[in-house]
């Protein structure tokens, strides 16, 4: 069976990341950190699957129109159970919640990482009610 990974993004090194990768250490998951410079890499290949190559530097820079300011979380081979407890764990060791969470399919294993965060940050800010606003 494929082992579980996560393809994890954030703009800068906090105390949050060191909890987050304790909880995903401590699970038996694969952490892939990625970079300012991998965010125009396709899921595909920096999640390791078969026929995705390495796009050239040139093609990578120029799917990506400016840095991503927010942690992304993007999940591989993780059933819907393992999601949750992940999640979970999460909680209890006080990680502040990550907005941005995906899970690798087939569709989006052939967008970019930058494209992938553009998608999920535009469905979190059409399911999120505006500040000040309850539903």
């Amino acid at each position: 069976m494929n082992r579980e990974m996560v393809l994890y993004y954030t703009p800068a090194d906090t105390p949050n990341v060191a909890k987050l990768k304790g909880v995903l250490v401590r699970m038996g998951v694969r952490i892939k950190n990625i970079s300012a410079e991998q965010t125009g890499q396709t899921i595909g290949y920096l999640a390791g699957l078969p026929g995705f190559e390495e796009a050239k530097q040139q093609e990578a820079e120029s799917a990506v129109t400016e840095p991503i300011p927010c942690e992304v979380l993007v999940m591989h081979n993780f059933t819907s159970r393992r999601i949750d407890e992940l999640l979970l764990n999460l909680r209890k060791a006080g990680a502040p919640r990550i907005a941005l969470k995906a899970v690798v399919t087939e569709h989006n294993s052939h967008w970019t990482f930058y494209h992938l965060y553009e998608e999920i940050k535009r469905e979190h800010e059409a399911m999120t009610p505006p500040a000040g606003r309850s539903e």
